[in-house]
């Protein structure tokens, strides 16, 4: 950890006057515990209080001048550590306010580190007066590198800017009436969770957005905590990639839900841009099409009238929320077999590479401690820092720390999910969570179906609910409602649904979406 976080300092400290500039007033070159980082550190200070700015490539110059450097430590900077830096910073895209983050915990720490040791020192001479007294003399540094913002000037018309271009713009996008429904939620430092009760596809809503994320060249970092195993994991994306299932019962012919219109249905459209016109439930009103039709209607009329045409071509579509489902026969062929799951995993993961880190762990092993420790690694090893991070799921964590009490160890679990989307990097947090017992013979969830702890609402950025009909109705037309549940910023309504087709046969939790 050292060796990693003071190179990075180095690069900083080389490469951005920005960096020095917000950096001086906490610097003490003591605390760097490398002789290379010591002495380069030394020099770049030296250049900044000269110049007013970062050396960048005239450190090498810095370093020919040199003549009170032992020769084996200027050769080992010279042939070994300046090449390297060089390296990483044409290449490097350094985020400096995420640095200066890392920098001040680093700082902060060796601080307390030789403190520490001072004391100990005193200890082991025997002067216990003067170790107490030393250990009463600690003063916490002021943290004086970001000043407040002065409202008034271009700093604070920069950081404005900055703040329309990037806090609203989605991590992930989802097209058509679902994207409209929680595009805007989607975003950088946002804690969005789903709420649902069991099986009702949560880890297939999670996966979805994971992998469309992926596509949209967003690094993605998912925890399974307990539901799934890596194994029925990796089979389900594979599923998903290759759009066809593993077993055997869910393959060849199958119905798949299509967008359709519900006046095209019961024939009461005369437009111009209606596709066919045939009328398949022309006894039926709006209302018994979209809150009564069922599956077995549905394939009845498809024997009945098999030129029967599906449309959405107006604009009254969606303004008049005229959405209905209807089928479609496909033939996805025989079950998905190891050898083409292989093709379509490395056709996708090759093209997306280091784009996408899976870490599952057992039911009753994974904290949110756990998952920070895990994202420090990958960051120091392999420089990724995620733009979402997805947790299935969230009821699965364990607490940190010794608290007992069951709903106050949910909070601090929920807060701490909070705290993961409040990084420097400010990355996406997406979970899910399970809906209480009431919520099973609910149509529609709201507030009052969260489980355990109620603060986990005061949490999150957006709450979504996963809704089907108790008789299972818009299960077997492979149908899901998605309402809102609690949205932090802007007003909401629970009422206010999107209807998402679906195929969980194929791994397909989104074909599409309509009102």
């Amino acid at each position: 950890m050292e060796q990693f976080i003071e190179r990075k300092i180095t690069i900083g400290l080389i490469t951005s006057t920005e960096y020095l500039q917000k950096l001086q007033p906490l610097w003490k070159g003591r605390y760097m515990e490398s002789s290379v980082a010591k002495h380069i550190s030394r020099w770049c200070w030296q250049y900044f209080d000269k110049y007013g700015k970062a050396p960048g490539r005239d450190i090498e110059g810095l370093l020919y001048k040199q003549t009170n450097v032992a020769k084996d430590l200027l050769e080992e900077i010279e042939e070994d550590i300046l090449p390297g830096l060089s390296e990483e910073y044409i290449q490097g895209d350094w985020d400096i306010s995420y640095l200066l983050e890392q920098t001040k915990s680093y700082l902060t720490q060796r601080r307390l580190l030789i403190h520490a040791d001072d004391i100990r020192a005193q200890i082991a001479d025997d002067e216990l007066l003067a170790a107490e007294n030393l250990a009463a003399s600690y003063i916490p540094a002021v943290d004086d590198t970001e000043p407040a913002l002065d409202l008034s000037s271009g700093e604070a018309v920069r950081v404005l800017r900055r703040a329309f271009d990037n806090t609203y713009k989605p991590v992930v996008i989802y097209p058509r009436e679902l994207g409209k429904l929680w595009n805007s939620q989607l975003v950088s430092g946002g804690l969005v969770a789903l709420l649902a009760p069991e099986k009702r596809g949560k880890t297939f809503m999670l996966m979805d957005m994971a992998i469309r994320a992926t596509r949209q060249g967003k690094r993605v970092a998912f925890f399974q905590a307990g539901d799934m195993t890596e194994s029925q994991m990796l089979i389900r994306m594979a599923v998903h990639l290759a759009k066809k299932s593993n077993l055997e019962k869910y393959c060849g012919i199958l119905y798949e839900p299509v967008r359709d219109c519900v006046l095209n249905q019961i024939g009461k459209c005369n437009k111009s841009v209606r596709e066919g016109n045939i009328d398949v439930f022309p006894e039926k009103t709006m209302e018994d099409v979209k809150r009564g039709i069922t599956f077995d209607d549905i394939k009845k009329a498809m024997v009945e009238e098999p030129g029967y045409k599906t449309c959405h071509n107006c604009g009254d579509y969606t303004t008049m929320r005229l959405g209905s489902v209807w089928m479609k026969k496909i033939d996805v062929g025989d079950p998905l077999t190891s050898g083409h799951a292989v093709i379509y995993w490395k056709r996708f993961f090759r093209k997306y590479k280091n784009q996408f880190k899976l870490s599952t762990h057992a039911n009753g092993t994974l904290s949110v401690q756990n998952i920070k420790s895990l994202l420090d690694i990958w960051e120091r090893r392999d420089n990724f820092l995620p733009d979402i991070i997805i947790i299935d799921y969230a009821d699965l964590l364990e607490p940190d720390g010794s608290v007992r009490d069951f709903r106050q160890q949910q909070n601090l679990i929920w807060k701490g999910l909070r705290a993961l989307a409040q990084q420097k990097n400010e990355p996406l947090v997406v979970t899910a969570t399970q809906a209480d017992a009431n919520s099973y013979d609910r149509n529609s969830l709201k507030m009052s179906n969260f489980s355990e702890d109620k603060r986990k609402l005061a949490h999150v950025t957006a709450m979504y609910g996963l809704n089907q009909d108790p008789a299972g109705r818009e299960k077997a037309l492979k149908v899901l409602r998605i309402n809102e549940i609690v949205i932090r910023e802007g007003g909401f309504d629970s009422a206010s649904q999107v209807t998402v087709l679906q195929n969980l046969a194929r791994g397909l939790p989104v074909i599409s979406s309509y009102l």
